[in-house]
């Protein structure tokens, strides 16, 4: 019997991958958007695959793009202490630390708090740029672009500098008046925003649009 050649992907395919809790092989089906893939030997996620398609991603984004300048030009906090009125942003922040001499601090403060989340969001916009317009060119360029995105990701500190806001709020209150700034909700917004654009975009798009 004569078999034609099939040039395209099989409807289902199948991954050997293994757990990272057991370490156990394990063959994985292709897995529909939303569904999550667990070990069948320790119930640990293996692999998972967001619902949301590159429009939420796009959106999610371009929101917290928009956001990003506010929250960080508006001041995060007013505090007025012993009859001292000051206004803080996190530029403020950066400057004070290297007011004293504290340049490896403020360093660090200005890539976690300032220039990684921009490249975050910059990457993630290029990503799904790519994707809707690119027709399958530089797909491995793309892939690298989006393991760089989670390999930077856990050094963003909006969420840990935020924490530390509403700590500020709640330990300054008995000492004088700490008043919410302008900008601390477009930089709540930015957290949030930020986060649902990365767990939002699926690699398989990448190598999917061609």
């Amino acid at each position: 019997m004569r078999r034609d050649t099939v040039e395209k992907p099989m409807a289902s395919q199948e991954s050997v991958l293994a757990c990272d809790t057991c370490g156990l092989a394990q063959r994985v089906e292709e897995l529909e958007p939303g569904t999550t893939a667990e070990c069948i030997r320790c119930g640990s996620p293996i692999i998972s695959r967001p619902w949301t398609g590159v429009q939420t991603t796009a959106a999610l984004t371009i929101a917290a793009l928009v956001l990003y300048v506010p929250a960080n030009i508006y001041p995060i906090l007013r505090m007025n202490l012993y009859g001292a009125y000051s206004e803080n942003t996190i530029w403020d922040g950066v400057v004070s630390l290297m007011q004293y001499n504290e340049y490896f601090v403020a360093a660090i403060v200005f890539l976690a708090s300032i220039v990684v989340p921009m490249l975050k969001l910059l990457g993630l916009l290029f990503l799904v740029a790519s994707v809707r317009w690119g027709r399958g060119r530089r797909l491995r360029a793309r892939t690298q672009i989006y393991k760089f995105i989670e390999a930077i990701g856990p050094w963003a500190m909006l969420d840990v500098f935020l924490l530390a806001i509403l700590v500020a709020l709640v330990k300054l209150g008995d000492l004088g008046r700490v008043i919410p700034g302008p900008g601390l909700l477009a930089f709540t917004c930015v957290v949030v925003l930020t986060m649902l654009a990365s767990q939002s975009f699926d690699p398989k798009v990448i190598w999917n649009k061609q």
